[in-house]
């Protein structure tokens, strides 16, 4: 009986952590199943503690409402948490800004705010004047650092880790697109940043009901 108490103290603890509220500047995590080509992102890039992310969003607070700045769809917009997250039935994870880092949120923020309406960047090729999930959050929190960078650009992989071979999804899909594949141009994800020492991870987001 002791062991289950401990337990459940444990549980109760951290249900309440997941849902304590957010704040400017958090990172929501999601894994959006979008088809091939969201499996082959979530197959070459490694989250933290081995959880798989294809999609990120910037947290915004404006007039008591909540709000994530993302890049989806055609292009950068700001929308309503309630429809971020409904956006996939599969869990979603917080990441929070580091105390010693907090002051870099508000010109993100600013900076992300301006983008907002730049086309979405389905070429993912960095410094484009486009913007994808991760590197509208890369760019923002650069631009907050006195332009230097605050997360890292690493180089990006098309490949299937097994046999070096392109995935047939990105080989369709830059084919459609006319370029050639960009593999081991720089580039960044969700999975990466989540692993960012400069974040402090808050696990599974569950808003209260």
């Amino acid at each position: 009986m002791k062991t289950l108490g401990v337990w459940l103290l444990l549980f109760i603890g951290i249900a309440a952590f997941a849902q304590q509220p957010l704040k400017n500047g958090d990172l929501l995590f999601q894994n959006l199943d979008c088809g091939p080509l969201c499996d082959a992102i979530e197959e070459v890039t490694h989250g933290r503690d081995g959880l798989k992310f294809s999609h990120i969003g910037l947290v915004v607070i404006q007039q008591d409402s909540v709000y994530v700045i993302e890049a989806i769809g055609k292009a950068v917009q700001l929308t309503p948490l309630h429809q971020f997250l409904s956006r996939t039935t599969n869990l979603h994870y917080l990441g929070r800004l580091t105390q010693n880092n907090q002051g870099l949120i508000d010109a993100a923020l600013i900076f992300a705010k301006q983008q907002i309406g730049m086309p979405y960047d389905d070429p993912f090729l960095y410094n484009n004047h486009k913007y994808y999930c991760s590197e509208l959050i890369y760019d923002a929190f650069k631009a907050a650092n006195h332009n230097q960078d605050f997360f890292v650009l690493e180089p990006m992989t098309f490949k299937q880790p097994a046999s070096k071979t392109f995935y047939a999804a990105w080989i369709d899909y830059y084919k459609d697109l006319g370029i050639d594949i960009p593999e081991g141009l720089p580039g960044i994800n969700p999975a990466g940043i989540s692993r960012s020492n400069k974040l402090e991870w808050l696990g599974v987001y569950a808003p209260n009901k």
